[in-house]
């Protein structure tokens, strides 16, 4: 016998009929048993071959199986008996369905001193066959024969592939077949519904080589064992375990629901939905105590059919579940509910809504479980599972497996809950410490972004522009190590001391030197007294545009891009300077001029870094970005953060300010040298009200004249010469500045009513929008802001 063609055996009569009930193929044992050669009959009716009052029929179409006694027709004339096995076999090579019918030629039980037999008993406690060298049947026990559902005594003699047409069937006689090769033992799995089960089982079919005294394989004893329950808890730890890899992966509460749901479909449920109860106002818990009607918001759904979802309420929905409904009694109770057809419970639980009920007839549901999703006490929300295409009602074993997945992921989306919540505060506190705008100033045209974290939260990132004295202004951008409200809050204490430090014109590496301190105290308070508890990087950066000269500091902060008006992008050269809370170490500064026009970029290091590239490569597609043409600075920023940022944001926050330098113009600013002398400040005065006149702000003269006279009389008389006396002018303010060579720096006082002196700067101070004092490398400058607009 040929192990492929099972129509050369002369053991067993196998014949192949097809739907039309003709004959397609004729065994050798078929033509021992009734005398026909295949050339006679194939082709030719099955129906010819059984005997005259044949009380049996062929088995109908509507059958996968078929097993009886047929009195069939022998070539001869005489009728032979003959018990026959049928099963359709599906379809093959293109080939229509057919029917395999056999018939054993060794139908007489095995002896009972059969030695194969007698060692597959004694060795096999379980369901067992025993085949022969040829793969043919030579018996079963009892246990087996209940599960094929077939008479054990007429089985002798078949191969697997007769008894049954499952794909599974072919399989079982590869290992078989390979058993009998290698003499070693194999298992195989197999996941089938036995005859007379309506439920399906997993089968593990041990397949061992028999061998007589001198250690020759002379057959095989397949032993099968059900494994059914062995099989569920490993699918259900594996679910659980999968559930807790992909459950939670981010801090999104909409994403954590949907992961829920797209872990249990189809493993544990057709279809699920996540509801969620909508926190309070102002982030707050939600409700403790609950009393229907309950109202839920679909966060996330998922099916076996994605093309045809069963959903009634869409994402984002906001439903309403009255009392007796799973949703609502589950919530209220705190414990799962389960309601199928098989309980007579399910339509009626689902009367409330007829959108509901019609859906549930029209797609076949027939089991439906609700688990509330509760963590930490809080109760969050339902989640919904739904049979209709798996057959099989909800046991006791799901109901746990639900739970257990629900409870996992409840927790997540707690988190994910507080998360949102905290994120939300610290992004607050975080855009209440940023500037709302930036102020418009005379010397530079700016434009900002800033975006916090994807994931990791908001951070202390921070950027500031600040008008100084004399037509100038301060850049600055900064980072605060670390993320949360304590970045956030530290930032803003930042920002303010470099805002104050500004305001007395300290020079760029003064201003990193004393937020340097702050910083070490800010670490000592917040940690055990050991460095490092805080720390942040700073850009500071101070552009006069009278003298279009800007000095620049860092501290461990990435270094500015300038962009010329006629000229590529590039990376200045500053003294890097250690990161602010090192302590001890010295910042120093660069001074260098910019054309009206350039552009300055400043930056934190999450918009050049990430885990794709390093700083240098990020820095170049900086520049590559800037280098383009834009319309306006707004257009500049949003260019570069699509260029340097990912699609689903930065992995740290982001700070961007670019700023366009502007220079005032010459005619702007007029300038006298002051002799020691004070009865030349009557001369001094009148060639202010001069340069006024040819200004054209007449209108600002009587309080420009006592502002300079009392500035000029303050530097004669308590300063040291050279003195210099400066003019400023925009649109919207007048500047008056005295210079002189003298580190003493006046101070505002009340002065008493006897005393003859102390009302000049207290008269300045009254007069003028601001005023105040710098100190020089050469001096000090005393400084005195005119609004001409007030003055009009």
């Amino acid at each position: 016998m040929s192990p492929d063609n099972p129509f050369d055996d002369a053991a067993t009569a196998r014949v192949v009929i097809d739907d039309t009930g003709t004959l397609r193929e004729w065994s050798e044992g078929a033509h021992l048993l009734l005398g026909h050669p295949a050339a006679e009959v194939v082709g030719g009716p099955a129906a010819a071959l059984l005997a005259d009052g044949a009380h049996g029929a062929p088995p109908g179409i509507e059958a996968d199986q078929w097993s009886g006694t047929l009195a069939l027709r022998h070539r001869d004339g005489h009728t032979v008996p003959a018990w026959v096995l049928a099963h359709r076999r599906p379809p093959r090579d293109g080939s229509p369905d057919s029917w395999l019918a056999v018939a054993s030629l060794e139908a007489a039980p095995a002896p009972a001193d059969d030695p194969l037999v007698r060692a597959a008993l004694a060795q096999s406690p379980c369901a067992m066959m025993i085949f022969d060298d040829r793969l043919l049947l030579r018996g079963v026990n009892d246990a087996m024969a209940r599960l094929l559902g077939l008479p054990r005594e007429r089985l002798r003699g078949l191969r697997a592939t007769d008894i049954s047409g499952r794909p599974q069937t072919g399989e079982l006689e590869r290992h078989m077949r390979q058993v009998l090769e290698t003499g070693r033992r194999s298992d195989m799995q197999a996941h089938l519904r036995a005859v007379g089960e309506s439920r399906a089982h997993a089968w593990n079919a041990r397949i061992a080589p028999l061998t007589d005294p001198d250690g020759r394989v002379t057959g095989v004893c397949v032993s099968v064992h059900d494994v059914t329950e062995q099989h569920l808890a490993r699918e259900r730890l594996q679910l659980v375990n999968e559930a807790s890899v992909r459950i939670g992966s981010t801090l999104d509460v909409a994403r954590t629901a949907q992961e829920l749901a797209d872990v249990c479909v189809p493993a544990l449920a057709d279809f699920v939905t996540v509801d969620l109860l909508d926190p309070r106002e102002n982030g707050g818990e939600p409700a403790t105590v609950l009393e229907p009607p309950v109202s839920l918001r679909r966060t996330a759904h998922r099916s076996v059919t994605p093309d045809r979802p069963p959903a009634v309420a869409e994402t984002g929905d906001l439903d309403v579940y009255p009392a007796g409904s799973p949703q609502a009694e589950s919530l209220i109770s705190g414990r799962t509910i389960v309601a199928s057809q098989a309980a007579g419970d399910l339509e009626r639980r689902l009367e409330w809504d007829p959108v509901r009920l019609r859906k549930v007839r029209e797609l076949g549901v027939h089991s439906v479980m609700s688990v509330p999703l509760q963590a930490r006490g809080t109760t969050l929300g339902v989640a919904v599972f739904t049979r209709f295409r798996c057959p099989y009602p909800f046991t006791h074993d799901d109901v746990l497996l639900a739970e257990e997945v629900s409870a996992r992921a409840a927790v997540c989306v707690d988190n994910a809950r507080r998360y949102s919540r905290e994120r939300e505060a610290t992004l607050t506190l975080q855009r209440s410490l940023l500037p709302r705008w930036l102020p418009p100033t005379a010397a530079v045209e700016a434009a900002s972004r800033y975006l916090p974290a994807a994931r990791a939260g908001v951070g202390g990132d921070w950027f500031d522009v600040i008008p100084l004295s004399g037509m100038r202004v301060a850049v600055v951008v900064g980072d605060v190590v670390g993320h949360g409200i304590q970045a956030s809050a530290t930032m803003g204490r930042l920002r303010t001391a470099v805002r104050t430090l500004a305001d007395i014109d300290l020079t760029p590496e003064e201003l990193l030197t004393h937020l340097d301190d702050l910083v070490v105290r800010l670490s000592e308070e917040s940690g055990d007294g050991g460095a490092g508890e805080v720390g942040a990087s700073c850009l500071y950066a101070v552009y006069d545009p009278v003298s279009r000269q800007c000095a620049l500091a860092r501290a461990g902060h990435p270094a500015p891009v300038l962009v010329p008006p006629d000229g590529p992008p590039r990376l200045l050269d500053l003294p890097s300077g250690p990161p602010l809370g090192v302590g001890g170490l010295p910042f120093e500064s660069t001074e260098l001029e910019l054309r009206e026009g350039s552009v300055l970029a400043l930056y934190t290091d999450g918009l050049v870094e990430s885990r794709d590239r390093d700083a240098d490569a990020g820095q170049a597609l900086l520049r590559e970005a800037l280098a383009a043409p834009a319309d306006s600075l707004d257009v500049a920023c949003d260019r570069v953060l699509r260029t340097l940022l990912p699609s689903g944001g930065a992995a740290d926050d982001v700070a961007l300010l670019l700023a366009r330098t502007r220079g005032l113009p010459a005619g702007q600013v007029a300038t006298w040298d002051i002799p020691a002398d004070p009865s030349l400040v009557a001369p001094v005065r009148k060639q202010v009200l001069d340069q006024l006149s040819t200004w054209g702000l007449l209108d600002a003269s009587f309080t420009a004249e006592l502002v300079v006279s009392e500035l000029v009389t303050n530097a004669i008389r308590y300063g040291a010469p050279p003195i210099r006396l400066r003019l400023i002018h925009d649109a919207a303010t007048l500047i008056c500045e005295v210079s002189d060579t003298s580190h003493t720096a006046p101070h505002l006082r009340r002065a008493r009513t006897w005393d003859e002196g102390g009302r000049g700067l207290l008269l300045v101070a009254q007069l003028t929008q601001r005023w105040g004092s710098r100190h020089t490398a050469e001096g000090k400058t005393i400084w005195a802001e005119l609004g001409l607009l007030d003055e009009e």
